[in-house]
């Protein structure tokens, strides 16, 4: 087991135990957080400088973490993703900060 835990981190093995996730460093981690972070922001200056007739501007997707797709569709089950009119929760509807889940926002803030 010793032998096994000071493989690289990019081999066959470490693919084979982790997953997708071991090819993500923390650097890599942080990065997507950080342009997350970004994206967010530029959108709230984008939603809160529109003007009253303007629409809002779509929030921006996060960057696709390893290990997460699962995760964001058991978010999603249940939480407005469909708004009645056959589109789902990213469709051309969804126009206004009320639709988006307060765990999604604690992921880009958190």
């Amino acid at each position: 087991m010793v032998m096994i835990k000071h493989l690289p981190q990019d081999g066959a093995v470490q693919r084979d135990l982790h997953g997708e996730s071991a090819e993500w460093s923390i650097t890599d981690h942080l990065m997507a957080a950080a342009v997350d972070h970004l994206a967010v922001a530029n959108w709230m200056f984008q939603a809160v400088n529109t003007g009253e007739d303007d629409e809002t501007p779509d929030p921006p997707q996060p960057i696709p973490r390893p290990g997460l797709k699962d995760d964001e569709d058991d978010e999603n089950d249940g939480h407005g993703e469909h708004d009645g009119d056959g589109h789902g929760a990213g469709g051309p509807s969804r126009t206004n900060a009320e639709t988006i889940s307060p765990t999604a926002l604690a992921r880009f803030f958190g």
